[in-house]
Formats: structure tokens, C-alpha cells, sequence
């Protein structure tokens, strides 16, 4: 389902979200796998994040939202966070069993829509298509806003006031 059918078809969403979950941990990785499950998500796992970065530059479509573990061997998750952010317009939630407020903050500053602490619970997970809607209606608002401000730029460019 993609967030345009989520306009369409709001009574049933966020059935169907398409996720995308990164972690080395098999074990925390096939958990997060069963939980979005439950929660009536298309889940995607991947162990690695350099193939979760492959399949989301091979068709970015094909997910609603990333789920990304912060401590990864191959590349660090906020980097993970930086190269999705830079190069496509997806939500990114941060994982950590780390709870220390400066990670917390790190993952916010760089673009994290949330950060989760592991265990991750059924509850938190139920909430998480919120982020995908709100970024649409961000992604809206900002290009609204972007307009007006070229209008006022040329309009007082021009010596004219916007009234």
C-alpha cells in the first residue's frame, strides 16, 4: 500500500505499511519481524545495512518506513539515517538497546522521526505508521510554504507588498 492509497483507502491503513527492518541481531531482528507482523505490516528484514541502502536505492516505492538498528558492523545506523534522508524521502525510527539521552538526541537531530529502546514492545510499534502520514502532511505544508516564500521574495524584489 502506498501512502497515496492511504488517502483513498484510510479506513483500512495502516494495514499493509510497508516496512522495512534492519538489525544484526537475528534474534532481535526476527522478533521485530513477528511484532510488525501482528501489527498487519509487510515487513522486509534485512541483517545488513548496506543491502537494506541496496534495495531501498533499487526501488524506494516499495517501502513506507525504515526500522533501523543504531549499532550495525557494516555501517553505523546513523548512517545509515543520513544516506536515506539525503537521498529519499522516508521516515527513519532508530533501535537501540542503548538508551543514553545523547544517543536519543543524535538519532533526532540527524533526522530520526523516533527512537525506540529494545526490547521494543507491540504498543510502540502500533503507532508507528503516525510517521508516515505526518511526513506527507509535513511534505505538503513545506512545499505550500516554499511557494509563499518565493512569492514574498519576488514580490518585494519587485518593491510590491503582499497584502
Amino acid at each position: 500500500m502506498t501512502v497515496e492509497e492511504i488517502r483513498g483507502d484510510s479506513e483500512n491503513f495502516p494495514v499493509g505499511m510497508r516496512v522495512l527492518a534492519v538489525d544484526d541481531d537475528p534474534i532481535c531482528l526476527k522478533l521485530l519481524d513477528t511484532l510488525l507482523r501482528k501489527c498487519q505490516y509487510h515487513v522486509t528484514t534485512t541483517s545488513q545495512a548496506r543491502m537494506a541502502l541496496k534495495m531501498l536505492r533499487e526501488n524506494k516505492e516499495r517501502f513506507d518506513l525504515v526500522i533501523s538498528d543504531v549499532h550495525m558492523p557494516d555501517m553505523d545506523g546513523f548512517k545509515l539515517l543520513e544516506l536515506v534522508g539525503l537521498e529519499m524521502d522516508l521516515p527513519v525510527i532508530m533501535l537501540s538497546a542503548n538508551s543514553d539521552p545523547k544517543l536519543v538526541m543524535k538519532g533526532v537531530t540527524h533526522g530520526a522521526c523516533d527512537y525506540l529502546v529494545k526490547p521494543v514492545r507491540i504498543e510502540e510499534l502500533r503507532n508507528i505508521w503516525q510517521h508516515v502520514i505526518r511526513r506527507k502532511k509535513f511534505d505538503g505544508k513545506n512545499q505550500n510554504k516554499s511557494g509563499d516564500q518565493v512569492k514574498t521574495h519576488q514580490a518585494s524584489r519587485e518593491g510590491h507588498g503582499l497584502h
